[in-house]
């Protein structure tokens, strides 16, 4: 059996790696866009603490020990993964500290991924992530502390599930492609006039995908939305070990990577199409809650933005399964800022969509895919 995946993203590439892996013929396209949401992602592990319960980015987490093992047999270690803990910064009100505290104690206790949950005083969230206290002020507050948080560098994984999956026999191309179907099944791609026939595809294409899609009569509705991420060096840190900080109600992060960097975001800006641009708005805001929380970043040497544009549905919830008025065409897509937390396990389960196989059962989560519809959307 062929399958084609179109988007190497995070999606993509964990899809062709699967079905490479499960003995398929994998052929996986990608336009090599600028903005890419996985090129940009921070790449935090850590589902258990937003407001909403979102039991695709769960699975995903629970995904990683598995996919990372398997990455492992296939040669490839170096994916920026480590196990770092979160401290989730908590408000100054008691009254939302409680319901922060309750909702994340509820949701870890119901996932062992999560690790332990503690309470720390800020003296130990200081020493724990040295940054959020400064000699002209810094963090007085209290934190939980989540043991099973992670990080990950997003470019070195997608770039290890390509070359994995390559070894398997994976087959990439570079250019758009386009669908080709007919009497209602699809029959393959186009790219660069080249027909590459399939009994199914994958589309991963993010938030390119309604272009992608639109031509053969199938309306998913994302939407591109920019994300600014900054990059910053402390040098002569040692941050290979510092968790990752959630201010509490703000929506933004700190993270940090081995080589003395702290990665700070991230906007969240509707309504600006695919434009590719750092702007001193996006910068200023980033920076603003950045310093806010952590102002032992205020010498911090300024490395990079990096600009995404992650897809997002009308609902907020991920696109993921099979399109009915079109056989062989499953999608996979709209995770929106949650794309490397839950992105390779929606990856998977596309692939063994396209496979004619259900998702693998996971005895932590109860996963429905029935929300998820990528045609819900759809014009009546």
């Amino acid at each position: 059996m062929r399958v084609v995946v179109i988007g190497a993203g995070i999606v993509g590439a964990a899809a062709a790696y699967e079905l490479v892996r499960a003995g398929a013929e994998a052929v996986l396209v990608d336009a090599v866009h600028e903005g890419r949401a996985t090129a940009a992602g921070a790449g935090i592990i850590c589902p258990w603490t937003g407001r909403v319960a979102d039991p695709l980015a769960v699975a995903g987490a629970g995904h990683y020990p598995g996919l990372l093992a398997a990455l492992a047999e296939d040669g490839r270690t170096d994916v920026g993964h480590r196990e770092v803990g979160a401290l989730v910064l908590l408000p100054p009100d008691g009254e939302a500290a409680e319901q922060v505290r309750a909702r994340v104690t509820a949701r870890a206790a119901a996932d062992p991924h999560a690790g332990e949950v503690t309470t720390v005083d800020a003296a130990e969230a200081r020493r724990l992530f040295p940054a959020l206290g400064h000699s002209g002020g810094s963090f007085q507050g209290t934190a939980l502390h989540l043991s099973g948080a992670a990080r990950l560098d997003g470019r070195r994984l997608q770039a290890a599930l390509v070359a994995a999956a390559e070894r398997h026999g994976l087959r990439t191309l570079s250019g758009t492609a386009s669908l080709e179907a007919r009497d209602g099944q699809v029959r393959g791609v186009r790219v660069a006039g080249e027909l590459v026939s399939a009994d199914a595809v994958v589309a991963a294409a993010g938030a390119w995908s309604p272009a992608l899609l639109s031509p053969a009569g199938v309306h998913i509705d994302v939407v591109p939305q920019r994300g600014q991420i900054v990059h910053l060096r402390l040098p002569g840190s040692d941050t290979s070990d510092w968790p990752v900080v959630l201010p509490s109600g703000s929506g933004h992060y700190l993270l940090t990577f081995d080589d003395s960097r702290v990665v700070v975001g991230a906007t969240r800006e509707d309504g600006t199409g695919f434009d590719h641009r750092v702007t001193a708005g996006g910068l200023a805001e980033v920076l603003r809650h950045a310093l806010a929380v952590a102002p032992g970043l205020a010498d911090a040497t300024h490395l990079e933005t990096r600009v995404g544009f992650r897809p997002t549905s009308p609902d907020g919830q991920p696109l993921l399964g099979t399109v009915a008025p079109l056989e062989g065409l499953v999608v996979a897509n709209g995770l929106g800022s949650g794309g490397l937390t839950a992105g390779p396990y929606a990856g998977t389960v596309a692939a063994r969509l396209a496979l004619g196989r259900a998702p693998e059962p996971d005895p932590a989560v109860e996963l429905d895919l029935s929300p998820y519809d990528p045609m819900r959307f759809a014009p009546a």
